[in-house]
Order: C-alpha cells, then structure tokens, then sequence
C-alpha cells in the first residue's frame, strides 16, 4: 500500500519513504515506525502497543524508543515542538495526524475486487506428462 501525506509518500511493499519522488534512507525501524502510525491513525498508539508491534515485545529502553520516534518525526519533516505529522498524547501514544491524501494507492487485490469490467487471466501451462 502507498500512503500519500503532504510531499511524502510512504510504500509498505518496497519499505521505502520518499519525498517528492526521491527516497529519503531511513532506518527500519524508523520506517516501521512510521508505517505502524499511518497504519492506525485512526486512534492513539500506546507505546506499549508500538513496542510490541516494532519490537516484537522485546524489552527495550524508553531512549530507543524515543529515538526512533524522533527519526520518524525527523524524516517527514517534523518535530517535537511542531507536533504537525506525528503528535503526541501524554501518557498515551502517539498518533499520525498528517493528511492522507485520497491517492492512496490500494492493493492489488482490492483493485481487482472493484472492477466493473470484466476481465481474463492467462495462466502458462505446465506439461505434466513424464
């Protein structure tokens, strides 16, 4: 899925950030991050719950975590103080509030499903004779 926020676009397939066409290196966490916010921005993320979900429940300190938060901030262009992509709910979480724009691309699945038109696949034939 490619998320589209600002002139930002965020592909959970490829794993890749990008700003105005252009890949923005983040580290996996980072992106994981990220991706885990945008993901659930209809609600605030506990940190617990990130942790759990980017971490996979392993025990890590509140520095480590902070950081990846602060690169997620700092690689679409916020900040702590700014608050204006990712914002801060004191012992709470955190929540996605930039603008996802309807270009959202959706998967390939779901396109499939949404189709008026009908359609054939092709598949290759395999000789299953000795």
């Amino acid at each position: 899925m490619i998320y589209r926020f600002d002139a930002f676009s965020l592909d959970t397939e490829s794993l890749e950030l990008c700003q105005d066409g252009v890949a923005i290196p983040v580290e996996p966490q980072v992106f994981s991050v990220l991706a885990y916010l945008i993901e659930n921005r209809d609600r605030v993320v506990g940190k617990d719950e990130l942790i759990d979900a980017v971490w996979d429940g392993r025990a890590i300190s509140d520095g480590a975590s902070n950081s990846r938060i602060n690169g997620a901030r700092r690689a679409v262009g916020d900040d702590g103080a700014a608050q204006s992509v990712i914002k801060t709910f004191t012992r709470r979480g955190f929540r996605f509030v930039g603008s996802i724009s309807d270009g959202a691309t959706p998967e390939p699945d779901q396109m499939a499903a949404h189709s008026d038109k009908p359609s054939i696949a092709v598949l290759p034939f395999g000789n299953l004779s000795n």
